[in-house]
């Protein structure tokens, strides 16, 4: 069937709805304007819809056909704060000053997997087979791990397998893994006294939370080096350093490439934060905010969704497009290569140097060769939670100038570009297409559970305790 011409057909719908989206810009579990767009195009399409899943506002579910397999495609459509930035502009502008921007692309994420859902439904009515695919609205990726929580309550559950895709500069598979993490919010409290005049009665809850820091600081030697611990001070205490502060609050991410790791991490961390209340007489509260799980690779499905990168028709870039793009690189700082970064990966000689020739493009009018990999990404996904309850896999797609860095504003600034549509409808094509190929061909989802199996071990746990509940942690205005 031709996933292509059903999804060329819908796409001004699939644009506006994207653009519509993008205008949003909602943060973690606030993007009810987001989900409404959403929904609306899904109910429009004739999709059963389940919303509030998992007892989530804005977590939801589209759902067609019936019986087995049951395939399931991700979506997200959360922004980033202090990101606002007017589209079309290669120089720095927000719209609103401090608000909201889609700095990670999760406008053209969301959407493209409609497309897809749009695409497979059509097979599922025409060819008569069993089978059935379930989008999922997934909010809350940046800082909240919304496909988390949702696995915890079992909303993933009964899936043979889950595909999704990110917006990116690049064509190609996204394989190996991520880094797994925990949020943590610790929260001293001291007694507050005049900073002069009785600074010994007081006892000082930032500097609970310095110390804290510094014995954080000395822990990086002691663990694993792919290890990361950030941290932001949420709460200094208040803006008078003549008062010895009360209360003071920091955020950590701790991340690491395995569930195992970043708890055993999170543990010495929480000792340390203990210590520091102990050194300054203070209190402090271990405030648990989500979790998120490392990526477990399937190459069994990764090969099928490189196949129809491969098969599907690339994008065609106007000159518009490629000028659009060599603008806007004019305005990154320190950004590093993704062609050069992806080269340094490939052993044969040949193929590197195919590759290489692609280095100075501004728009990268290629599939990158498929590289199996183990090895964990620096950043963290909540995808990853879900690849532990099923086969999972991900593509990329060129939405982006090459080299655009993430979570930028320069980002931001071409999520209405012709290019970010293009590359949206290639990636809902390529999905739509990997799928049918697993309900033509039943022996490569038994592959892929296979593979699964062997990788998982004892079976998924999630890594966020019962009792916590999804939540924002954006400062409320």
């Amino acid at each position: 069937m031709d996933c292509t011409k059903i999804i060329a057909e819908k796409s001004a719908m699939l644009e506006k709805t994207a653009d519509r989206v993008w205008n949003c810009a909602e943060t973690a579990f606030t993007e009810y304007n987001s989900v409404k767009a959403l929904i609306e195009a899904l109910a429009a399409e004739g999709f059963e819809i389940r919303e509030k899943e998992a007892g989530i506002d804005t977590a939801f579910s589209a759902r067609f056909g019936s019986g087995k397999p049951v395939i399931g495609i991700l979506g997200e459509f959360d922004a980033l704060s202090g990101l606002s930035q007017k589209a079309g502009l290669n120089i720095k502008d927000p719209i609103v000053p401090g608000g909201n921007g889609h700095g990670c692309g999760h406008h053209l994420l969301g959407v493209a997997g409609i497309g897809a859902v749009i695409a497979i439904k059509e097979y599922l009515t025409k060819s008569g087979k069993s089978g059935t695919v379930i989008y999922y609205g997934c909010p809350g990726e940046e800082g909240g791990s919304g496909k988390a929580f949702m696995a915890r309550d079992g909303v993933f559950d009964g899936l043979d397998a889950a595909i999704t895709w990110h917006p990116s500069d690049v064509n190609g598979v996204s394989a190996g893994s991520t880094l797994a993490n925990v949020q943590v919010s610790y929260k001293f409290k001291g007694i507050a006294a005049h900073a002069a005049a009785v600074p010994h009665l007081g006892r000082s809850a930032l500097d609970a939370v310095e110390l804290m820091n510094v014995g954080v600081n000395f822990l990086r030697e002691h663990v694993i080096p792919e290890a990361r611990m950030h941290y932001s001070i949420t709460n200094p205490g208040g803006y008078s350093p003549n008062v010895v502060q009360a209360e003071a609050e920091v955020l950590y991410l701790l991340r690491a490439p395995k569930n195992s790791q970043v708890q055993e991490i999170y543990k010495r961390v929480n000792k340390i934060a203990q210590g520091a209340a102990m050194m300054t007489e203070t209190e402090v509260e271990i405030d648990f905010v989500k979790a998120c799980s490392n990526i477990i690779p399937n190459n069994t499905l990764e090969k099928v969704l490189q196949h129809s990168l491969e098969t599907v028709p690339l994008p065609r870039y106007s000159r518009k497009d490629i000028e659009f793009a060599a603008k806007m690189q004019e305005s990154f700082e320190n950004s590093a290569s993704t062609v050069e970064k992806i080269a340094d990966k490939i052993s044969d000689p040949q193929l590197k140097k195919k590759v290489l020739e692609y280095k100075d493009k501004p728009l990268l009018d290629l599939v990158m060769p498929y590289i199996p990999s183990e090895e964990a990404s620096p950043g963290s996904s909540d995808v990853g939670d879900v690849s532990w309850i099923c086969p999972t896999a991900q593509i990329n797609t060129v939405c982006y100038a090459a080299n655009t860095p993430g979570h930028s504003w320069q980002l931001v600034a071409q999520g209405l570009a012709d290019t970010a549509h293009k590359g949206m409808l290639y990636a809902a094509q390529v999905m739509a297409d990997a799928v049918i190929q697993l309900y033509e061909n039943p022996d490569i989802l038994r592959r892929a559970k296979e593979e699964f199996d062997g990788r998982v071990g004892d079976g998924y746990v999630c890594p966020i305790p019962d009792g916590v509940k999804p939540r924002s942690i954006a400062p409320k205005k």
